[in-house]
């Protein structure tokens, strides 16, 4: 769904985010929590040696594959607050997020901190915009019906049924997400600390894969690893599409004010209470207040709930859209959305009813 928003220009479109940014701040919603994210690492690295001796204890049993599922929670959650590091969320100091970061996603995780940062800051400028937001480039999913049009053979069978394979795909994320960190690092013409990210991930993979291949037979071993990628897939996958998917597209040439920009094209998954909002906050780490997230990047987490209620009541004071959604609604948004992408990339002469009827090798 594309759109040319109403838009303010110049002065108009700067001041209506200058009034809102000003209400933030005298809220003191800008001030970094360093207590909460030291204490969510300190809960996380507990949770993460759990795992680890629990499966030295357990031994030879397919139980594993639940701490393998839990191990890809714990390293989802991991990633959050590496997404909140990399938007100088945790503290005052840019280059102390930046190590903080760095190791999260390289020793830890096992994902190019680079590669991630140069991605995600080009889809933060421009979301949802055509030709710019890397998140809508045409993959294994297409996001726009011209780049649906072009999908054949096997990748076309799944475009047009890209909504109902949407989690099934997702299964396989945790792998591309690897994948696409790896062959940045290695492609890339300039990379910020490439050698030393290609050392600690190439470390972090070998570690992992020798520990988990010489303490389980050979079979339960690639269980152990692929339940554990499918759960990391299916978690950040699951995060991440609901903020952007299905709402409007904006083209290469519509110009939006900041404001409207960041709110047009993001949703926020809420609840019907504060209690089940905060719970929300904390499975997704913080990404089901996506509008608020996008306007100010900086913000930490447990302050963008506060946020959403100034933000809400100034969009309606100057009317632009403000998206909010259940955790089931998003979804179902989503999966519809793609659907109608993906139909509308099919082939003009492959009608359905005349397939079904057609004689065989006509």
């Amino acid at each position: 769904m594309r759109t040319k928003p109403t838009r303010q220009r110049g002065t108009a479109g700067s001041a209506n985010f200058s009034r809102v940014l000003g209400t933030v701040k005298e809220a003191g919603l800008l001030g970094r929590q360093r207590g909460f994210y030291i204490t969510m690492l300190a809960v996380l690295g507990v949770a993460l040696g759990g795992i680890i001796v629990g499966s030295i204890f357990l031994g030879e049993s397919w139980f594993q594959l639940l701490l393998a599922a839990a191990l890809g929670v714990v390293l989802t959650q991991i990633s959050f607050i590496t997404h909140e590091a990399a938007h100088r969320q945790i503290f005052v100091s840019g280059p102390a997020n930046d190590r903080t970061g760095r190791f999260l996603a390289n020793a830890i995780v096992g994902i190019s901190y680079q590669w991630w940062m140069n991605k995600h800051t080009r889809h933060h400028a421009n979301p949802n915009t055509i030709g710019k937001d890397p998140d809508i480039e045409r993959d294994t999913i297409s996001f726009t019906p011209e780049d649906a049009s072009v999908q054949r053979g096997i990748s076309g069978w799944i475009t047009r049924r890209q909504g109902y394979l949407f989690f099934p795909l997702l299964t396989l994320e945790g792998i591309n997400l690897h994948w696409l960190s790896l062959r940045y690092l290695f492609t890339a013409p300039k990379v910020k600390n490439r050698v030393s990210e290609i050392v600690t991930i190439a470390l972090r993979i070998s570690i992992y894969l020798t520990a988990v291949f010489m303490f389980l037979p050979v079979g339960m071993a690639f269980a152990f690893v692929g339940v554990q990628l499918a759960v990391f897939g299916v978690y950040m996958g699951g995060s991440f599409a609901p903020n952007h998917k299905g709402m409007p597209l904006i083209d290469r040439v519509t110009t939006v004010d900041f404001l409207s920009r960041q709110v047009l094209t993001s949703r926020n998954i809420m609840g019907s209470t504060r209690a089940g909002n905060l719970w929300l906050t904390m499975f997704y780490g913080g990404l089901n207040y996506q509008v608020e997230h996008h306007l100010f990047p900086n913000m930490p987490r447990l302050h963008l709930m506060k946020a959403s209620e100034i933000v809400r009541k100034h969009c309606a004071e100057i009317g632009v859209p403000y998206t909010v959604a259940t955790v089931r609604e998003s979804y179902s948004q989503v999966i519809a959305y793609l659907n109608r992408v993906g139909i509308s990339g099919r082939d003009p002469f492959d009608c359905p009813m005349v397939s079904q009827f057609r004689p065989s090798g006509v």
